[in-house]
């Protein structure tokens, strides 16, 4: 089977790597080249449009920033749905609007191309051990055609029903992530300003009810200052942003959406945005 892997961050690289590993045909491409260029050392054949990369393939895998990017990539100029034969299955990974996502569908059914989406959770390591898990929305006959491809890059898949019930829960997945992230940096912030033990501090969080698995990691980041990018700051804004659309778009205001926002948008604007999610406590720090 070919593949073809659009978008090669964090997440997209390691996806394809794991494909390459399992023996696929893997196309790649991702708009600055130099991302691309070790997957072609490791085997893989690097395109210079989506559409080349998409031609022939009989999966087509995306994993992009937001529904901006995923817009142009699909249906824009070198686009990869118009390169498509019918019959082909798109897997649109990344994290992106449920109203986007059912549009997509919509244009890739009338091409007679079958449509997931399946974004995942897990972050830089699980995608480079292939042990992510995919979230998915779509018919279950596309799924099952796609099997193979999924299990190559990742541990677990989850049927959630029809398209955008997978953006949904992804959308809430990274709402959750991103507020218990947001206030664990003014926690470590407040230790530090009140000088207090942090290491000691921290752990009593950590080691208590507050110490979910997310809650663990980033507060050993946030101490060790090292912010090699798991989940990168303005990903994390862009995913709060979608949360709160998506939440009003059901009646729910959320100010809790907003304030978590704000505090990956004031690290973004103080120069943090190359890093992990874990530099959101910088801004708080005392000069």
């Amino acid at each position: 089977m070919k593949v073809a892997v659009l978008g090669l961050g964090i997440m997209g690289s390691g996806m394809a790597r794991q494909l390459l590993a399992a023996g696929f045909e893997v196309s790649v491409w991702n708009r600055s080249a130099d991302k691309a260029a070790p997957l072609g050392e490791a085997g893989a054949r690097v395109a210079a449009t989506p559409a080349e990369a998409a031609t022939g393939a009989a999966v087509v895998v995306a994993m992009l920033a937001d529904d901006a990017v995923s817009r142009a990539v699909w249906t824009g100029e070198g686009g990869a749905l118009a390169a498509m034969d019918a019959g082909t299955i798109v897997i649109e990974s990344s994290t992106l609007t449920g109203g986007w996502v059912k549009e997509l569908a919509g244009l890739a059914t009338a091409r007679g191309v079958g449509f997931l989406e399946a974004p995942v959770t897990g972050s830089r390591d699980q995608a480079a051990q292939g042990a992510l898990r995919f979230l998915v929305g779509g018919d279950v006959d596309v799924l099952a055609a796609a099997r193979s491809a999924f299990d190559a890059m990742g541990s677990a898949v989850v049927h959630l029903g029809p398209v955008g019930s997978a953006a949904t829960v992804k959308l809430a997945n990274n709402f959750l992530c991103g507020v218990q992230a947001a206030s664990l940096a003014e926690a470590v912030a407040l230790f530090e300003r009140q000088g207090l033990d942090v290491e000691q501090a921290v752990a009593i969080l950590t080691d208590g009810a507050p110490g979910s698995p997310i809650v663990k990691a980033v507060s050993r980041r946030m101490l060790d200052r090292a912010y090699d990018p798991h989940f990168l700051v303005p990903l994390m804004a862009k995913d709060l942003g979608y949360a709160g659309q998506t939440l009003a778009e059901v009646g729910i205001t959320s100010a809790i959406a907003d304030a978590a926002r704000q505090r990956f948008l004031e690290a973004d604007g103080a120069g943090h945005g190359r890093y992990d999610i874990a530099a959101i406590v910088e801004p708080l720090r005392k000069a």
